[in-house]
């Protein structure tokens, strides 16, 4: 069933309201999103997928709440998961279109810092209530079997994520026999370059800029998580991917809660795991990028 008329129908009435209005609006790279208005003035924002599981998206509601109960930062409120004529959440709707400003570059810091402080118990722990789809970043399967921290760190795990992906960017032709022989390397070294142990802590899991919206207001509010149980500086090195984030931001971290020695020559290290995410999503050069941070870590 395509988007139309009967998904909006279905998320009124999923919330009791009667349909005014549905306005297409920015909803990511793979789900189409609107901005629908209801008969008593309320707004509410809905993405869906045609042919997406709807734990998917009951994965991320699970995911907006737990993030919401470390108070560190602002999630849109879960309305409602719509599962026919086709799978979709509805969420509060936020106004974007704000900028952050020095004050909300240290809110973000501070806030960030407290979600990371937040114990996940293992590594790959999924949310509370999280259905037992596992944990994926749209389509792309993360699942592994949680690992409770022993003192040996998130390497091994990180090791065994980054083999599974491989493999999938593989089948899907997004990286070659070449590039493989350089992950299964990172991997086989993966004890010397993930720097000291940290317990597993709560994260937002792909937290790249886009997924950080800012409200008419200057508020920084955390949309689209994968959150999940990792080490915290994956979260960080996902933000410097495809942006950079301030130096209000990092001092307002590090004043919460310090870094360890050398977080930043590991950032290329974490993100080999989101170029390989991207690889099997989008292909194009995603599978090379994923290798040369790879290479660069060796």
């Amino acid at each position: 069933m395509p988007d139309g008329p009967e998904l909006f129908e279905a998320a009124a009435e999923a919330l009791g309201l009667k349909l005014v209005s549905a306005v297409p609006t920015a909803g990511g790279d793979i789900n189409s999103a609107w901005k629908l208005g209801f008969s008593d003035g309320s707004t509410a924002f809905l993405k869906s997928r045609a042919g997406a599981p709807p734990e998917e998206f009951e994965m991320e509601a699970a995911g907006l709440e737990w993030l919401g109960s470390a108070g560190g930062l602002r999630v849109p409120e879960v309305l409602a998961v719509v599962r026919e004529p086709q799978p979709g959440l509805l969420l509060e709707w936020i106004e974007p279109g704000g900028r952050l400003g020095d004050p909300g570059e240290e809110a973000f810091g501070r806030g960030l810092a407290r979600i990371h402080r937040t114990p996940a118990g293992a590594f790959g722990a999924l949310p509370p209530g999280a259905p037992s789809w596992g944990l994926h970043v749209g389509p792309v399967s993360l699942e592994a079997d949680p690992v409770e921290d022993e003192g040996q760190g998130f390497g091994g795990f990180y090791a065994e994520r980054i083999e599974a992906l491989a493999g999938q960017a593989q089948d899907r032709g997004a990286v070659g026999l070449e590039e493989m022989s350089v992950f299964e390397t990172l991997c086989e070294n993966i004890g010397e370059l993930a720097g000291e142990p940290e317990p597993p802590a709560l994260t937002h899991g792909d937290l790249w800029s886009g997924n950080l919206l800012v409200s008419t207001d200057g508020e920084p509010w955390l949309i689209d998580p994968a959150a999940h149980g990792a080490h915290r500086e994956l979260d960080l090195a996902m933000l410097m991917l495809f942006g950079s984030p301030s130096r209000r931001f990092i001092e307002a971290y590090e004043e919460s809660s310090p870094l360890s020695d050398g977080w930043q020559e590991r950032v290329r290290l974490w993100q080999v795991q989101p170029l390989l995410i991207h690889a099997i999503l989008f292909g194009g050069s995603y599978g090379s990028s994923a290798a040369a941070a790879a290479q660069s870590c060796l």
